[in-house]
């Protein structure tokens, strides 16, 4: 029987802005990633999704991003790989603290946004990335874009990594995600996302934007919780696994 971790990216309110439907996600999904504060996020939001989380069984991740709460982490930033080391470490720990102080543990790592595109490329900011994960727990897992250079950059290191594909964004045919504002980028239709999740899950192979088809690995796959119609999402994307007996449960597991 094939399996999958379906992860969602969480905890995206900041301080009076609430309009998250993590509440009603969390039922669905196997993996929570928590924004750590510097895309979005902040104290009382990480505290308030690590319960969730553990009221739900749902593995606690780390969701690191840039520091850009204006531009939500999708803009990207010119940094160092010794910035991107420092700015993982301390949003792991924000997270990290949370989970720990609730009864729970940090499970794993993704990054956010922008952050995360970038460490897709450039090997030296994945290495960073990579080398903060591994110091911090070397038990953690890393997401990273099937087939990227932040995957590769975790085996290298030697932690367990965990190859990630999404539902409801297009592919390029170098394996990276169509760029947000791009036409067809993102694929809100939830019957469209279910289908292409099942083809990466049960075949390996995605449509790209260009109308040719790549090979992915895919071990977690990803609902944007912002996503237009992401709870309709999920739900149909549980209801098309279970329908092809592919089991959902946590990755690593």
């Amino acid at each position: 029987m094939k399996r999958i971790d379906l992860n969602c990216d969480m905890g995206e309110d900041f301080g009076v802005y609430r309009n998250s439907l993590d509440s009603e996600l969390m039922k669905y999904i196997t993996s929570a990633n928590i924004a750590c504060g510097f895309h979005a996020g902040d104290a009382a939001t990480i505290r308030r999704t690590v319960k969730l989380a553990l009221a739900n069984g749902v593995a606690i991740g780390a969701h690191p991003g840039l520091p850009d709460l204006p531009g939500f982490g999708r803009r990207a930033m010119a940094i160092t790989p010794e910035e991107a080391y420092e700015m993982t470490v301390y949003q792991l720990g924000a997270v990290q603290a949370f989970a720990q102080s609730e009864g729970g543990w940090l499970a794993h790592v993704k990054p956010h946004g922008a952050l995360y595109n970038m460490a897709a490329k450039e090997r030296r900011l994945a290495d960073a990335i990579a080398e903060a994960v591994y110091k911090v727990n070397p038990s953690l897992l890393l997401f990273g874009l099937a087939g990227s250079a932040l995957i590769h950059a975790g085996n290298a290191i030697g932690l367990r990594t965990v190859n990630e594909v999404f539902a409801d964004r297009a592919y390029e045919a170098d394996g990276t995600l169509t760029p947000r504002g791009t036409d067809g980028a993102i694929i809100a239709d939830a019957t469209l996302a279910a289908e292409q999740a099942i083809g990466m899950v049960k075949d390996g192979e995605v449509r790209t934007h260009q109308k040719g088809s790549i090979l992915v690995q895919a071990d977690t796959v990803c609902v944007h919780g912002d996503t237009p119609g992401a709870l309709q999402q999920v739900r149909q994307l549980r209801e098309a696994l279970a329908a092809e007996g592919i089991e959902v449960m946590k990755a690593g597991e």
